[in-house]
């Protein structure tokens, strides 16, 4: 093949490459600019760039207190994620037989089957054990999705982890935990970030299993969007969504910026 050909190929998908980009990015922008309208619904600007949506977002008391219920439940649960994924993924790396492969599997459910079967299965278990509308409900549910996060991520940074420093730990005197603590975990520390930014992601975007579980007492930020969607198109919702996107970003270069400084 020419060099003229492997140019010409090279170029082409390059193209292709941003052209799916921008496919998939350019109408997330919209929200930027329809969080800015002068209008009272939602709509691109008419006359005039206006912030008054952010002002409202921030001002007003429902809308603080469902992202501070959001950031609660998140929280709590990707710790408890963090926690139980990061044992899980280590556990069966140390075994690392036929059974851990169907541990693994069973990690991943969560993630594999819909969300809204999920998510009906969670409803009728969480009434026999009258957990419904409860923030330990809902923290036990984003705990259990959030978890197959770590799982792949921590497995990976597993997957690369030299085995010979465990070994030449065990063998110094080092006990089990001391090597636990001072050899491996240092060494998947950018596998654990990673997956606690997804579970955190996950937990603070999640809808449709808060839909099922959540009633008046438990009104996370996407559920108060959601009703705004269905009861009113109220442009808060852009400013909402805007800053999540920024948010959600911003996690994601973090990883990144960690993950390839590690590297």
């Amino acid at each position: 093949m020419s060099q003229f050909e492997t140019s010409r190929i090279s170029a082409g998908t390059r193209s292709v490459a941003w052209t799916t980009i921008c496919f998939l990015v350019l109408p997330i922008t919209i929200v930027f600019w329809v969080s800015v309208t002068d209008r009272h619904y939602l709509s691109l600007p008419d006359e005039r760039i206006s912030f008054q949506y952010y002002r409202n977002l921030f001002t007003s008391q429902a809308w603080l207190s469902s992202i501070w219920q959001s950031f609660v439940i998140a929280a709590i649960s990707t710790i408890l994620a963090v926690v139980m994924g990061t044992l899980c993924a280590i556990g069966c790396w140390r075994i690392s037989n036929r059974a851990t492969e169907v541990v693994r599997m069973i990690m991943l459910v969560p993630i594999i089957i819909p969300s809204i079967v999920y998510a009906l299965g969670i409803y009728q278990f969480w009434v026999d054990l009258r957990l419904l509308d409860t923030y330990t409900g809902l923290i036990i549910a984003h705990t259990v999705t959030g978890i197959p996060y770590v799982v792949v991520t921590v497995s990976t940074s597993l997957a690369g982890f030299d085995v010979r420093l465990e070994q030449a730990a065990l063998g110094l005197g080092a006990s089990l935990g001391q090597t636990l603590r001072r050899v491996v975990m240092p060494n998947i520390m950018p596998g654990i970030v990673s997956g606690a930014i997804f579970a955190f992601i996950h937990s603070w975007d999640e809808l449709v299993i808060t839909l099922f579980i959540a009633g008046r007492r438990v009104f996370t930020l996407p559920r108060r969007m959601w009703d705004g969607i269905n009861e009113a198109l109220d442009p808060t919702m852009a400013a909402v969504a805007a800053i999540l996107v920024i948010v959600t970003v911003a996690l994601l270069m973090f990883a990144m910026m960690r993950n390839r400084n590690n590297t």
